[in-house]
């Protein structure tokens, strides 16, 4: 009796211990599977912004002013405004590529004052210009944006842009004597109403190099901007030191489709 009981003691100890170190080695974690990616250094960071590529596509409206310098004749001033459709190609870094097509309007006028051939004349001589020119301008802009609070941006752009000239209409009014225009005429001036493009006075092409800025919010753009012109216009050339280069400015409103 004793014996067997002595048996069934060793055996319940046993049990008991056996069940204890189960239950220890299930509470024990297990190394070998745990998550060690927090110390992983080259885990991507699920809040940093992921690069997509688009397009994004963008009417715009503006003013512009071209000035016509030349070293000839006075500096004209041609203002109007230009519409067109724009497009940017989105890039890392906050940076855009824009192209697209604007066309362009401008009015200006120039008095060109002509001594008198005869000196005995007393009236004041002058041929008065009306200038009306139709362009279309292919812009090529690097664009930088820097956020600045929720939708509200700041940008900067630059890059070259191609103008083609499509009509460069001049309505002429001749405040000349007869001795006068006669000398005029031998000399190329045009004395009647001509379109300085198809005439071959002008160069269509004209280059420019721009850069500006403006602010962003949401769908809306307003910037402003300057361009250099970087190509002599003048084609048909009475004389040789003849230059002619067209520069300006623009302020445009821009809105995302």
């Amino acid at each position: 009796m004793k014996a067997r009981l002595t048996i069934l003691l060793l055996l319940g100890a046993f049990a008991c211990a056996y069940a204890q170190k189960k239950d220890n080695k299930v509470a024990q974690p297990d190394l070998a599977t745990a998550d060690n990616t927090f110390f992983d250094p080259t885990r991507p960071d699920p809040n940093a912004p992921v690069y997509r590529f688009a397009v994004e596509y963008r009417l715009e409206l503006g003013y512009n002013q071209n000035e016509q310098r030349s070293e000839n004749f006075p500096n004209m001033f041609l203002n109007g405004a230009h519409v067109g459709a724009t497009f940017d190609f989105l890039l890392p870094y906050h940076l855009s590529i824009q192209t697209g097509v604007l066309m362009n309007v401008v009015y200006g006028t120039n008095t060109q004052h002509s001594r008198s051939i005869t000196t005995d004349a007393t009236q004041e001589e002058y041929l008065h210009n009306r200038v009306t020119e139709w362009t279309m301008t292919i812009p090529v802009r690097c664009y930088y944006v820097i956020p600045l609070w929720k939708k509200l941006n700041m940008f900067f752009f630059t890059g070259p842009d191609l103008t083609i000239g499509l009509i460069q209409d001049v309505k002429v009014e001749d405040h000349l004597s007869d001795p006068t225009r006669e000398w005029w005429g031998q000399h190329g001036a045009h004395l009647t109403d001509y379109d300085r493009y198809a005439s071959g006075e002008l160069y269509r092409c004209n280059v420019h190099w721009g850069l500006g800025g403006g602010l962003e919010w949401d769908m809306y753009r307003l910037q402003a901007g300057y361009d250099f012109g970087l190509n002599n216009l003048v084609k048909d050339k009475a004389a040789s030191y003849q230059k002619m280069n067209e520069w300006g400015w623009f302020v445009t409103v821009a809105f995302r489709l």
